[in-house]
């Protein structure tokens, strides 16, 4: 498992955060990066509390959208509705607050006490590592407005639980152990590069490469066929549109994952 490759030991170094924010579990898909780190906070031991944000919707006087109905919205950029945290946690910063106290976007911090408004951290990376901060509740919009038909806010904590975290949040930082956990192919250019590239030795990255699902790949094969189709009865298509049907890599010795490169790189 690769959760306990990343992070052996856990039980023994809960309370070393040179340990805890030396390692992370890098994916690219949020879901994926919630579900474990769900997973490593229901491991992880310490004194535990339990935040619930608050929406609302904007200009909604006639309240169309209710919280209830907001609270289930999982809009990239922003944290879960619930924000389970324990003492000695890692935790990651999401927003700008105060860029001369080292407190930037992608911010890496430890929890070190609760408050009901507020959360007690120390940052752990960077300059400022060994400041004691106050995080306060702040509005939040989600980074992607054409998402959802309506905008709306979110009041809660600026941080969000770091075990695991997506590649591209990763970029820039240092993991001196990283686990790259792929259910599926990495689906952009420079992705694969990114996450591999994170930490300081080879030895020290660990790839879950998930079998690749054939059912699904034809499925996506399929539906492309029939876009194509309905763009050539609307006489939008042409015989070059038509997908060439992939050649599958025959893994011979070991495991195999898609990499996506743009092929002027490839030429040079």
């Amino acid at each position: 498992m690769l959760v306990d490759i990343i992070f052996p030991n856990l039980n023994s170094n809960m309370t070393n955060k040179d340990y805890i924010t030396s390692r992370a579990i890098l994916s690219t898909r949020n879901d994926w990066v919630d579900n474990n780190n769900m997973k490593m906070i229901g491991m992880f031991q310490g004194g535990e509390m339990v935040y619930h944000n608050f929406y609302s919707a904007i200009d909604d006087p006639h309240n169309y959208y209710p919280s209830e109905f907001l609270n289930t919205l999982a809009p990239n950029g922003l944290p879960p509705h619930v924000q389970k945290l324990k003492i000695g946690c890692p935790v990651i910063l999401l927003r700008n607050i105060d860029l001369a106290n080292g407190l930037c976007n992608g911010t890496r911090l430890v929890v070190r006490g609760f408050q009901r408004n507020s959360i007690d951290a120390e940052i752990v990376v960077g300059r400022h590592a060994g400041k004691r901060i106050f995080l306060p509740r702040i509005p939040l919009c989600p980074s992607n407005d054409d998402m959802f038909p309506f905008q709306f806010k979110r009041k809660q904590f600026p941080i969000r639980l770091s075990f695991a975290m997506t590649v591209n949040k990763s970029q820039g930082q240092t993991i001196p152990n990283v686990g790259v956990y792929l259910p599926a192919p990495v689906f952009s250019y420079g992705q694969l590069y990114v996450a591999m590239s994170r930490a300081t030795t080879r030895t020290h990255i660990k790839i879950l490469a998930l079998p690749p699902n054939a059912e699904a790949e034809e499925e996506d094969a399929k539906r492309e066929e029939k876009k194509i189709a309905k763009k050539k009865g609307k006489g939008q298509g042409n015989q070059k549109d038509v997908p060439k049907k992939k050649k599958s890599v025959t893994a011979v010795d070991g495991t195999y994952t898609k990499n996506i490169v743009y092929k002027e790189v490839l030429a040079l």
